[in-house]
């Protein structure tokens, strides 16, 4: 590769271009530009002194310090310098060449000539913005000259009667070099638009084409456009550009820069009229995609062009199948709709075959697919069932297209070839049940009366295969958060006992399914009905086992989720999983869950293990929680208030609130005749007045539990307030409540109070009201914090449920604010 130290410098190529110029004025030999221009010698002299105009304005520009220019604007001008040489070379080349023709022929090459080295000059005066005013506007004018300049022959000359040299075209558009190139195809343009070459089309077609492909950018642009002239004078000059190698030339230029890609689809628009070409024009690789591109683009001529060819290719069933990869799926619908129904099963199949973005599914859907497929497969023979199927299958994958096909009422006769024993239609069920549980994903499907009953009674009359789905189908059909009815529902025709089995199932995506469906339809156990009966032992100790042993987190969490949604008050349940050693593994396993990132499932799973929790603390069970602490489950719930979601963090404060419940009784001191030796700092409780063990009296000061329970109400969550205050109201029972303030204050608890005022609902603010006008009872807590309180309070007073005033009103009167009686209130 040359140095960039060694190209020439803009002064070198000024001074080559210099004497390019003196070359090409001197084509004619002294010009008289007075004389009569209607002869070739007097048009080339004529042509000659404009292009001798160049001479002073260059020498001008070579005197300019062009070098000292900041890079960019040297590049520029080196470049436009490049540019008009180019361009001169040309010009020269055709100036040259139009003394070879009659003088009507010779002046359109001229013609021709003088535009093109007009271009350059706009390119230079571009370049040379620094240039002096004279020199700028003498480039400018010159411009104009050059593109006004019409060297026109006499009116009686057309050219008739010329003989034109066509194997010295074929031999200059084959061994060419670029430039040349450029004006052999200059003068076939010209020679075309006096019809002179239109016979001998048939070898400058075979050797343009075979230029084509080798051609630059600029030359395959001039030659597209002449090869559509020959094209356009007989169906067997198109024929000649017939041939595969020939086509796949021309497609490659739909890939390249607007113009040329715009002159491609029309020559290959022009050919299309011809049905063996059209034929041909589908199977080059690439042509589709690009002509779908193309359609797509910013370009209205190629976009309107490849729109009129894509519909005229459309007309072959293979061309519409390439169109569809490609992304274009108008004439695949169309066949859909209005084809012949062999037509019909290859496009389903091809959808149904097809990787299909979220995009391009939309898009199928938007153009009316999902209506012909449905007709297909509820009335089509079995191979229409079957291909439709397919297709409505993988259409089913995007919400948009699941809300179409229910439009379209496709639920009822999928669950009819669902229910279906005749043997032909067997290999229908599996793709049937698949689409119909991506339809379940909608909670549309909610207004189908009876579908989820239907579901539940195929589950044991079906394959692995199908019941997967049918599992799936109903597990979306439970979660959806307006389904309790149909749960319930499905409750009552025993979705329970038909389900339980499925929990030693060997195949474990049937298993997990059925599990998660469980946990689905036993949100809703009535506490007044006892569960152990629907449940039974045996199936408490494979829920526990699962637990313990699986090594799927979905499994797990399905399970524990399942143990959560069992009443707390069922006794023998909690016997039974306090004897299999549940507590433990489930607090090992929080341990496990909570550390690294928290997915859906494990946040799931989290919540569940709260659930249980909320089971081995209730209050009434002593025993059981004194239990449950020594397993070191304060510190889990801890860790689930910092870490969990918002219903993990509700259930945790269930449980410390439970826990604490019992604190004040298990912490008062008893008689002992060591009354002397005073309690120990470390277990003596500012709050309770007594000796206070986290294991033992499971106090909130203790443990630590107040700054995470104040942390949550300062959160933006609101799940958690009110689970969270009832924990800390504990601290501010009769005996407790001044000693409980100071220790709620101390977190800055009250400020987390007056917050919950401003964001919580009806009910937390009623459990805040009632702890403030406790904390505000004390002189210390109104001094610091009544002033910033008072302003909530009256604007909730104001504004808020006219239930609050009458407890608002005891507040303010502990601030001096009212009267405690007031009126007002």
């Amino acid at each position: 590769m040359q140095p960039e130290d060694s190209a020439p410098s803009t002064a070198e190529l000024l001074s080559r271009l210099l004497d390019t110029v003196d070359e090409t004025a001197s084509l004619a030999g002294p010009p008289d530009v007075a004389e009569s221009s209607h002869h070739v010698p007097s048009a080339l002299s004529y042509f000659s002194a404009l292009v001798g105009r160049l001479n002073p304005i260059l020498h001008v520009l070579l005197q300019q310090p062009s070098e000292l220019a900041d890079a960019p604007t040297a590049t520029i001008k080196r470049s436009a310098v490049e540019s008009l040489d180019s361009e001169l070379r040309r010009s020269r080349c055709l100036a040259e060449r139009s003394t070879g023709y009659p003088s009507a022929l010779a002046s359109r090459l001229l013609d021709g000539a003088a535009r093109n080295l007009a271009r350059g000059v706009r390119v230079l005066a571009g370049a040379w913005a620094d240039a002096p005013a004279n020199i700028r506007s003498e480039m400018e004018a010159l411009q104009m000259e050059l593109m006004e300049a019409r060297f026109q022959g006499p009116a009686s000359d057309k050219g008739g009667g010329t003989y034109v040299d066509t194997e010295d075209l074929v031999v200059r558009i084959k061994n060419g070099e670029e430039d040349e190139l450029w004006v052999v195809i200059s003068e076939i343009e010209v020679l075309l638009g006096d019809g002179l070459v239109w016979e001998e089309g048939g070898r400058l077609i075979s050797a343009l084409l075979n230029r084509l492909a080798s051609a630059k950018s600029a030359n395959r642009l001039k030659m597209i456009p002449v090869l559509r002239s020959l094209a356009s004078y007989s169906t067997e000059n198109k024929e000649r550009m017939a041939g595969i190698e020939a086509l796949s030339t021309i497609v490659r230029s739909l890939s390249r820069y607007v113009e040329e890609s715009r002159e491609a689809v029309g020559l290959l628009l022009d050919l299309s009229v011809a049905p063996k070409i059209r034929q041909r024009i589908g199977r080059i690789q690439g042509c589709m995609v690009m002509l779908v591109t193309l359609q797509n683009g910013d370009d209205p001529i190629a976009s309107q062009d490849s729109g009129k060819l894509l519909r005229v290719l459309s007309g072959n069933a293979h061309n519409v199948l390439l169109m569809a990869e490609a992304g274009y799926f108008v004439p695949l619908v169309h066949y859909l709709k209005e084809g012949s129904e062999m037509n019909k099963i290859l496009m389903a199949n091809a959808i149904s075959r097809m990787k299909l973005t979220d995009q391009m599914k939309s898009t199928l859907g938007e153009e009316g697919s999902i209506e012909p497929l449905v007709k297909m497969f509820t009335m089509g023979k079995l191979e229409s069932k079957l291909s439709a199927l397919g297709a409505l299958r993988n259409l089913s994958g995007l919400k948009e297209n699941i809300h179409r096909l229910i439009k379209s009422r496709a639920v009822e006769p999928l669950l009819q070839l669902l229910f279906s024993v005749t043997s032909v239609l067997v290999t229908l069920r599996e793709p049937a049940s698949a689409i119909l549980a991506r339809i379940a994903q909608s909670d549309l499907i909610l207004i189908k009366k009876g579908v989820a009953p239907q579901i539940l009674s195929l589950l044991n009359h079906s394959s692995p295969a199908i019941q997967i789905h049918l599992l799936q189908a109903l597990n979306s059909i439970a979660s959806h958060p307006n389904a309790k009815r149909i749960r319930t529902k499905m409750k009552e025709n025993g979705a329970m006992q038909l389900l339980l089995p499925f929990l030693t199932e060997d195949n474990p995506e049937i298993r997990i399914a059925a599990l998660n469906l469980l946990f689905h339809i036993s949100k809703d156990f009535d506490p007044a009905i006892e569960c152990f009966e629907q449940l039974g032992e045996a199936h408490l100790n494979i829920l526990v086992n699962i637990v313990s042993t699986s090594i799927s987190e979905s499994e797990k969490s399905a399970a524990v989720g399942i143990l959560s949604n069992l009443p707390v008050n069922e006794k023998r349940v909690t016997e039974i999983l306090a004897r299999e050693n549940l507590l433990p593994v489930l607090i090992s396993l929080l341990g496990e869950t909570i550390v690294g990132s928290l997915g859906t499932t494990k946040m799931l799973l989290l919540e569940s293990i709260a659930g249980v929790m909320i089971r081995f603390t209730v209050p009434w069970d002593k025993k059981m929680q004194r239990i449950s602490a020594s397993h070191g489950i304060i510190s889990c719930l801890l860790k689930l208030l910092s870490c969990g979601s918002a219903v993990a963090k509700f259930k945790a404060a269930i449980s410390l609130g439970q826990l604490s419940q019992n604190t004040i009784a298990l912490s008062k001191v008893k008689s002992t005749r060591w009354l002397c030796v005073p309690p120990s700092s470390e277990t003596f409780c500012e709050v309770h007045k007594g000796t206070c063990i986290v294991k033992s009296t499971f106090c909130l000061v203790k443990s630590g539990a107040i700054p995470p329970l104040v942390q949550v109400l300062e959160g933006k969550e609101r799940e958690a307030d009110e689970a969270v205050l009832d924990a800390l109201a504990t601290l501010l029972h009769d005996e407790t409540w001044e000693s409980g303030s100071n220790a709620i204050e101390k977190v800055s608890g009250v400020q987390a109070l007056v917050r919950v005022l401003e964001v919580g609902n009806l009910k937390a603010q009623e459990k805040a009201i009632w702890m403030l006008e406790r904390i505000f009872r004390l002189e210390a807590h109104t001094e610091q914090h009544g002033e910033a309180a008072q302003v909530v309070l009256i604007d909730l007073a104001q504004k808020g449920s006219p239930t609050l005033k009458p407890k608002i009103a005891k507040i303010l009167a502990h601030l001096q604010l009212l009267q405690t009686q007031s009126s007002y209130f």
